[in-house]
């Protein structure tokens, strides 16, 4: 009867070894969590959203994935011997993590840098009869500070793969550089895509009409749209109360 029993094999997507009694390889163990994390937020994001910005910056952090598949295939360079030893399988030239969270942090400051241009709004301004109220957009400043945020935490995920031993110096470099160029070229690449029309095109289709897929967070605040209109309605019922 006990010869009948199938091995149960580890499901690898989220199976990190560490070592127990270090708190900083436990901290490295979650962060390799991360790429994980970030394809939930690309999901929800574009799932309640519907943004066209979105769907670009999924599709090339896809893209991504696809050539670090690619390359590890092509270049077959061995993971660190201890790792390998404790049944780890895949090849480890370039670190797929390293190039998965350096494209989603260069992409971050490419967008907040330079594509975001947030309309300049008045302090205040009419809405129906009711004055406006303070609207805040992100300045350079802060811009600079969620892009350096993101470039410390992709920095962090790098680091964390050398120090549990998955990957060398060398596997994590390459992955690095791999994920900043495939980011300036997807940039490259929307950004031409944009400036001919095509997204315009795209967006026309009845499949994403369908979808309603939509381009407004490039120069709109989305938060703080949607925070001015449930102010108006606040400030609506208020006047009606008191009339």
């Amino acid at each position: 009867m006990a010869d009948d029993i199938t091995p149960l094999a580890s499901l690898s997507l989220t199976h990190v070894y560490y070592n127990p009694s270090d708190p900083l390889s436990l901290l490295s163990a979650y962060l390799a969590l991360l790429p994980q994390a970030l394809i939930i937020v690309y999901t929800t994001l574009l799932l309640s959203t519907r943004e066209a910005e979105v769907a670009l910056t999924f599709a090339g952090q896809l893209v991504c994935e696809a050539l670090n598949f690619a390359l590890k295939r092509l270049i077959k360079e061995e993971r660190p011997r201890h790792i390998l030893d404790s049944a780890t399988k895949g090849y480890g030239m370039p670190s797929s993590h390293a190039q998965f969270v350096a494209f989603w942090a260069v992409t971050v400051g490419l967008f907040l840098l330079v594509r975001h241009r947030p309309g300049e709004r008045r302090a205040t301004r009419e809405k129906g009869g009711i004055e406006g109220w303070m609207h805040g957009e992100w300045g350079v400043l802060e811009r600079a500070a969620v892009s350096g945020c993101a470039l410390g935490l992709a920095g962090a995920v790098a680091w964390s793969r050398i120090y549990l031993g998955y990957h060398t110096e060398k596997q994590v470099v390459v992955g690095w550089v791999a994920g900043v160029v495939i980011a300036i070229v997807w940039y490259v690449v929307t950004t031409v895509v944009r400036e001919f029309g095509l997204l315009e095109w795209a967006l026309e289709l009845p499949v994403a009409r369908w979808f309603r897929l939509r381009d407004l967070v490039v120069e709109e605040d989305l938060c703080q749209a949607g925070w001015e209109k449930w102010e108006g309605r606040r400030e609506a019922a208020k006047r009606k109360k008191t009339t």
